[in-house]
């Protein structure tokens, strides 16, 4: 089966590929990593590209996107790429400026999704991690209902396409949905999500409201492609993340066999909720 035919609708009628690539790599990683890496995954089949502005890489990873599209691989609209809001950036007057800035860093004119990165606010300005004399991270104060209109004003102007959300729980979800005026939901949440933090409650709720469930972390100890497996027939979409050549054409054969369900069942077992992504904020 064709990977680039696998392809969820979100709610607001566009289309994101199933399987995407992640492009997290830790600072140690040469950013030149980032450009090779991602050209060589959309060499194999990968069409939807997760980055992020705090990854400090969409350069490189715009790069190869535009590198992919001038040899003929693909064309711009066959790529699926996704960048996300960094909390420094969440007073709506910031946010279409940190649009603006990703865009000029990838070289491109829209992004197909753009996410708030977490539900927390940290004080504008130009550090990723502001922090007190004490080693204190400081916070700001936002209405994430502020932030999320927006959001909503990028994706009228053509900046992006769809716009969602990262790390959300139920209860800040529905302080979205319930927003007075809402125009837009938000089409997915992005959380880590693996074999041991199945997230099944969260899910569960996603898809009542019709919202995708997009999977980060893959736990390294499990063999990669019955993870990512287990999640695709779940209907979740899923993030590969590697800069191993070998293990990224892996990834991608994930769509040449099918899970029984007493696998699955048995996968489902294994939920610890243990998270591994342990984010201090």
């Amino acid at each position: 089966m064709d990977p680039k035919s696998q392809r969820l609708e979100l709610n607001d009628g566009h289309l994101i590929p199933v399987l995407g690539f992640g492009t997290f790599a830790p600072e140690e990683v040469p950013k030149s990593e980032a450009l090779e890496a991602t050209k060589y995954a959309i060499e194999v089949g990968f069409r939807h590209i997760d980055c992020a502005y705090l990854y400090q890489n969409e350069e490189q990873v715009g790069q190869a996107i535009r590198s992919k599209i001038a040899d003929g691989t693909v064309r711009r609209e066959d790529i699926f790429y996704t960048s996300k809001l960094w909390l420094t950036c969440l007073r709506p007057e910031l946010v279409r400026p940190a649009l603006e800035k990703s865009l000029k860093k990838l070289q491109l004119d829209y992004v197909d999704l753009y996410i708030i990165h977490f539900p927390v606010a940290m004080k504008p300005g130009e550090e990723l991690l502001p922090m007190d004399e004490n080693g204190k991270i400081i916070y700001d104060t936002v209405d994430l209902c502020r932030t999320w209109e927006a959001l909503e004003k990028c994706k009228d102007a053509g900046l992006t396409k769809s716009i969602g959300v990262s790390n959300f729980n139920h209860k800040q979800l529905e302080r979205i949905l319930n927003k007075p005026g809402l125009k837009y939901k938000p089409v997915c949440n992005q959380v880590e999500c693996h074999p041991y933090l199945n997230q099944s409650k969260l899910l569960d709720f996603c898809k009542s409201k019709d919202i995708v469930l997009v999977a980060y972390s893959k736990h390294k100890q499990t063999p990669a492609l019955i993870a990512l497996r287990y999640q695709l027939q779940r209907g979740v979409v899923v993030l590969a993340k590697s800069y191993n050549k070998r293990r990224i054409k892996e990834n991608i054969q994930v769509f040449d066999f099918e899970l029984p369900p007493e696998d699955m069942k048995a996968i489902d077992g294994l939920n610890r909720n243990l998270r591994y992504a342990g984010f201090e904020l």
